[in-house]
Order: C-alpha cells, then structure tokens, then sequence
C-alpha cells in the first residue's frame, strides 16, 4: 500500500513542498528512507519506531520504503519524523 503525507522543506527564505511517500508490503522487516535525505532523516526510522510502540501502536513488520520528493532537495533535521510515522500508520489502521 502506498501513503502520501505532504510536508515542507525550507531552502533559505523559501518554502518547498516535500512528498512523504511510504509504501509498506510484504517482506523482511526493514525501513528505508530515499530521496537525499540527512543523517538526522535517516536516524527518524528508529524514532518513528519507538515512538510508535511507546503510544500503543504496532509498527508494522513489513518492509517499509519511504520516499521524500523531489529528490533534487537536501531534507534535514528531524521535520520529517511525523509526517513518516502518519504515513507508516494510516494504512495498518
């Protein structure tokens, strides 16, 4: 299944639309952030994970791929880690 969350990159004084694509399917449990993201985007898989489990969710035991486009735009920090978990979230629930 595939989720679209949208979120927001800031380049300088400018704001840029950010699409969190995650699809879940069936697989080895195992998370993978594409689209030219920052070691603290990438670090958001366990984030999300624990932050999920602590609030009563299960976090799925699929593979999941999460897409940020466009791919031409750096995405840093931890901006992305709630746009991710709605998007892991929406589809198993």
């Amino acid at each position: 299944m595939l989720a679209r969350v949208f979120s927001c990159a800031v380049i300088g004084l400018d704001g840029v639309v950010v699409e969190v694509e995650v699809d879940t399917s069936s697989g080895l449990p195992k998370t993978t952030i594409v689209g030219l993201p920052d070691a603290a985007v990438q670090e958001s898989r366990e984030r999300v994970e624990a932050t999920a489990k602590n609030s009563g969710f299960m976090f799925p035991r699929k593979r999941v791929t999460v897409n940020l486009a466009p791919a031409t735009v750096r995405k840093a920090g931890p901006v992305y880690d709630l746009p991710i978990a709605v998007g892991v979230l929406i589809y198993d629930y």
